[in-house]
């Protein structure tokens, strides 16, 4: 099942003034319309809903499974198992706590299925949806990664294809997502990918 919305510019042109921001309106439209289409890809499980703004070059989102933490996972395993992939793929770990009620996890969810996010996010990370239930699950892995679940979710985590810890989420950075946009996700994925190490450096010291 699929959800779309299609944004068009209004009829009467808006004279300008100071006050009035083009870009900040159409930058609000855009969130506007993905908090819809999350809303509507949250109230059922597992719709898949996709979400087209034929604004600024046919942009476009798309969203994955509304199931994104299944009450059947087990996050500690989860995290096992991605931390040796990742360590095998040099990658990092993406750890993302929430809940399916959260909207705001929905809606980063959506912007992580941005075309250039997603090549951006599969190409270094290897991601764990961490369920915290109603705040009553793995909370003792929000306490082990310095998450402070009492600021909300989503709540970010980066480990490293050891296990170590890179970043925690510790002051709301995404747990309002609703006034954020894509670009803050793709600021964020370059930040903390992997530090990638050139190959001629690497033949340099083999030489040696």
């Amino acid at each position: 099942m699929f959800a779309n919305i299609f944004i068009t510019k209004p009829a009467k042109k808006l004279s300008a003034s100071p006050s009035y921001n083009p870009t900040m309106r159409v930058s609000r439209i855009l969130r506007g319309a993905a908090v819809c289409a999350v809303a509507v890809a949250a109230s059922a499980i597992p719709i898949r809903a996709l979400t087209r703004l034929p604004l600024h070059g046919q942009m476009h989102y798309q969203m994955g499974s509304a199931d994104l933490y299944p009450a059947s996972a087990n996050a500690h395993e989860d995290i096992r198992q991605a931390t040796l992939k990742a360590a095998a793929e040099h990658k990092n770990v993406l750890l993302i706590f929430g809940g399916n009620w959260c909207l705001d996890c929905h809606l980063l969810d959506l912007y992580f299925h941005d075309p250039g996010n997603a090549s951006l996010l599969s190409a270094n990370y290897v991601v764990v949806d961490v369920n915290i239930g109603e705040y009553d699950r793995n909370l003792d892995l929000a306490s082990k990664y310095g998450i402070p679940l009492s600021k909300g979710v989503p709540a970010l985590v980066v480990l490293d294809g050891a296990g170590h810890l890179l970043y925690a989420q510790r002051n709301k950075e995404f747990e309002n997502m609703r006034v954020l946009d894509s670009a803050a996700v793709t600021r964020f994925l370059q930040k903390w990918k992997p530090r990638t190490i050139h190959k001629t450096t690497a033949t340099h010291h083999a030489a040696k």
